[in-house]
């Protein structure tokens, strides 16, 4: 096997060692944290109304009356085996719950991914073209206040403006109540286009407008000062005078030629920011009452609900951990540099 590829498949399983530890250290962590919360599991499920053995016979039924080393132990086994347990509040597997509420959530990512990526693009590229001036000034005051806003109070804030004092959008939910369907996917936007509801699908937007600018507004202003800093540099440098000299007009050179060479740092940063905004988004799915990760996970908490909580923390980790081995990835794969680095660190 080429040396090259050795060095791939080593640098591969560093990573993945990596992710596996912080995926256990998370599980053991969060574990340990629901534990301590009062309250009692065994009760809870049983009920209000149950009786002293009714409830001793859900805990020794559930596993509950083991020492808390052995509880771990079987969950972490289960866990190893794609096993997550059965919900106390819905009385199915976590995995099958997870899988019904992940969709919504996954489409508020993407939305707010596609909001930041257009807002940063938009504002960089103005910022850039002007240099120095009153605009360019502007809107990097602006960027610094944008990032350093509370996300749950941005979302508070628009609610209350957009939603209800002018009604333009709607406050909470994620879809009209005429619209509602059996969900094909669980994400609003993707099942009314594949049912050709076109009303339905704008209904979707219109609920999901605010929620997506409540998150984006924070991930927008860091790609802005990335993206801007990009293009400054490459409209400066040896081949952009050449471009130039060859009579092009300033628009095409800043668009043709700056932005695909600038949208490198940019792309990275927004792999990275797409594993952050997963769990981002549960706190704003709270606030707009939107059915994904963060309602379970509200639900779940409320309930004392360990395997559920557990399961949510584990995929939001998963999903981050994931997108940082894949961001990591096309880096070594895309820039010499990092190669370079990696490899040379290796051969140490």
């Amino acid at each position: 096997m080429p040396s090259r590829y050795r060095s791939y498949l080593r640098f591969l399983g560093r990573r993945l060692a990596v992710t596996a530890m912080t995926l256990f250290g998370l599980m053991t962590l969060v574990f340990l944290m629901i534990k301590v919360i009062p309250g009692d599991e065994a009760r809870i499920i049983a009920g209000p109304e149950a009786s002293p053995a009714q409830v001793e016979a859900v805990r020794v039924k559930l596993g509950l009356d083991a020492p808390l080393v052995v509880q771990y132990v079987r969950f972490a086994g289960r866990v190893a085996q794609g096993d997550l347990g059965t919900s106390i509040s819905t009385l199915q597997p976590v995995v099958r719950d997870l899988a019904e509420v992940l969709p919504s959530t996954l489409e508020l990512v993407v939305a707010t991914m596609v909001f930041s990526l257009l807002m940063a693009t938009a504002a960089a590229l103005v910022a850039a073209s002007r240099r120095g001036d009153m605009v360019d000034s502007s809107s990097r005051v602006v960027a610094v206040i944008a990032g350093g806003l509370p996300t749950f109070w941005l979302a508070l804030v628009l609610q209350y403006l957009f939603a209800a004092k002018w009604r333009i959008f709607p406050i909470s939910g994620q879809q009209s109540f005429q619209f509602i369907a059996d969900p094909i996917t669980g994400s609003p936007l993707l099942d009314a286009l594949l049912r050709g509801n076109f009303s339905a699908f704008v209904n979707a937007v219109d609920y999901i407008v605010l929620p997506a600018t409540a998150l984006g507004v924070f991930f927008a202003a860091q790609l802005f000062r990335t993206l801007r800093a990009s293009l400054i540099s490459i409209l400066q440098s040896e081949f952009i005078v050449a471009v130039r000299s060859k009579g092009a007009s300033f628009a095409r050179i800043l668009l043709r030629h700056a932005l695909p060479n600038a949208m490198g740092p940019t792309i990275t940063l927004a792999g990275i920011q797409l594993g952050i905004m997963v769990g981002s988004a549960v706190l704003v799915e709270g606030i707009f009452g939107r059915q994904g990760l963060g309602a379970y996970l509200q639900n779940a908490v409320a309930q004392k609900d360990t395997f559920a909580v557990l399961g949510t923390v584990l995929v939001i980790g998963a999903f981050v951990c994931l997108i940082n081995l894949v961001v990591d990835l096309l880096q070594l794969a895309l820039d010499p540099r990092v190669r370079a680095a990696q490899f040379e660190g290796a051969a140490r």
